[in-house]
């Protein structure tokens, strides 16, 4: 913020919110239920990684309860319709996946929000109530034999499963992509509905312009459905990319840390909560999908060097902005500098400024990559992304040639030797040890190179 943004950027509009756990406990959590009152409100989030404490870290922060996920809190609050997670692509660098992959993942209901209690052996009911006071259904009822249960309870809304229809089958044509859904409706019949809503919203307002695109000829012309076991499967043989997932809550969690591994990390994916406010308007939170990569966080806390590839936060921070721009109506105040930006960090990369994960041990710290793309942004920086495979401009002095020539054949028999050659490199100071060039892939030694005499 202080090196990239708040140069050349306005934040005084801008509301921040502690999310830590300490801040959490300190306020009994009253600071989180302010964010989410403000997200409503605004429609436009950057939220940077947080943590639910364990039990273990509850103790070592001192903490006076394990907090619940704020995610999950955002997500109820935002009324979540699903959890937009797609792969990021840099020209000029070769990741996982050749063209973008996307994937939708079901914001509510499933195991996240679940009850539970351990019990011993005897019956269990679950009970039906209806709100309208009618009669109540039993909708399980089973014998436990063991000593020792865990009776877990948890729904899939799925009313705005409509939603998440129409947000998923618009992006897939948007960029090109074949869309898939995926359940385990198989074996988990209770799967079945979210599957059927999809197609029926599919078949209902987008089935004509998928065959139009031509994106189903290799499908049948019709919605494919995935169990999630093969899915699992193709994720990995699918590399060429282009297709889409839309998976339940839990699903979609498993599979898209699956992408995230194919593509190269989990900091080369974006992680974008769509909700929507009572009157219709979308609200977006924009995440890096990574989490708080601790080990990292600890390391620096101990003075140790870091090198944080901040590409997933960069990425969310971007879409931030660029909604609240298009909810402000002031796109060509910021779109033109989160181009930029990005345009920035990708160029880095490319030409192997980038952080260690990227460029291995020569790569830079954190500190050394976040000074390098405060200097572009601010002009005193350019980065060049060289093509070692284009032509060099043909700018030669065709009489240097002739001369450089002419000192290298020693004895003037117009050929120049290996012996010649190797005394002609030392006298210009050049002296390989080994030598390469594009598109030969054989290395031969040359002579070793003697000292200068001075």
């Amino acid at each position: 913020m202080k090196e990239w943004v708040e140069p050349h950027i306005d934040t005084s509009r801008w509301e921040f919110y502690d999310l830590s756990c300490k801040v959490r406990d300190d306020t009994e959590d009253q600071v989180l239920r302010d964010a989410v009152e403000a997200g409503k409100r605004i429609g436009a989030i950057f939220k940077e990684p947080t943590i639910t404490p364990t039990e273990i870290q509850k103790q070592k922060l001192g903490l006076k309860k394990a907090w619940g996920s704020p995610n999950g809190a955002m997500r109820r609050g935002w009324n979540g319709i699903t959890i937009s997670r797609d792969t990021i692509h840099i020209e000029g660098m070769e990741l996982g996946y050749k063209k973008p992959v996307l994937f939708e993942r079901h914001a509510v209901g499933g195991e996240y929000s679940a009850g539970y209690k351990t019990v011993g052996n005897g019956r269990l009911v679950t009970l039906y109530l209806p709100e309208d006071g009618s009669t109540p259904e039993i909708v399980d009822g089973r014998m436990l034999k063991n000593s020792q249960n865990a009776v877990v309870t948890y729904d899939n809304p799925l009313d705005n499963v409509h939603d998440l229809a129409h947000h998923f089958f618009k992006r897939c044509l948007e960029h090109d992509v074949v869309p898939y859904v995926v359940t385990k409706k198989t074996v988990f019949k209770w799967q079945e509905g979210f599957w059927l809503i999809m197609k029926k919203v599919f078949d209902e307002h987008y089935r004509e312009q998928y065959k139009a695109s031509g994106l189903l000829d290799r499908c049948g012309g019709e919605l494919q459905h995935l169990i999630s076991d093969a899915a699992t499967m193709q994720i990995i043989r699918w590399t060429d990319g282009g297709f889409g997932m839309a998976a339940h809550n839990y699903d979609g969690d498993m599979l898209t840390d699956e992408v995230a591994q194919v593509h190269r990390s989990p900091g080369f994916i974006t992680s974008n909560l769509i909700g929507k406010t009572e009157q219709g308007t979308l609200i977006k939170e924009y995440e890096a999908s990574h989490g708080t990569v601790a080990d990292m966080w600890e390391a620096h806390l101990r003075g140790e060097e870091t090198s944080l590839n901040p590409l997933g936060m960069v990425e969310a921070l971007i879409g931030a902005m660029n909604h609240a721009a298009a909810l402000n109506e002031c796109e060509d105040d910021i779109i033109p500098w989160t181009t930029n930006l990005r345009t920035c960090l990708h160029k880095a990369m490319v030409a192997g400024k980038g952080t260690r994960d990227l460029c291995g041990p020569t790569g830079a710290t954190t500190e050394e990559f976040v000074g390098t793309i405060a200097r572009a942004l601010r002009g005193e920086y350019f980065i060049e992304v060289t093509d070692e495979t284009a032509e060099p401009a043909d700018d030669t002095d065709l009489s240097a040639v002739i001369q450089m020539f002419e000192n290298l054949d020693e004895d003037g028999d117009g050929q120049i030797d290996l012996e010649e050659f190797g005394r002609g490199l030392r006298r210009l100071k050049v002296c390989p040890h080994r030598y390469g060039f594009p598109g030969v892939d054989k290395e031969a030694e040359i002579v070793q190179a003697e000292p200068i005499k001075q």
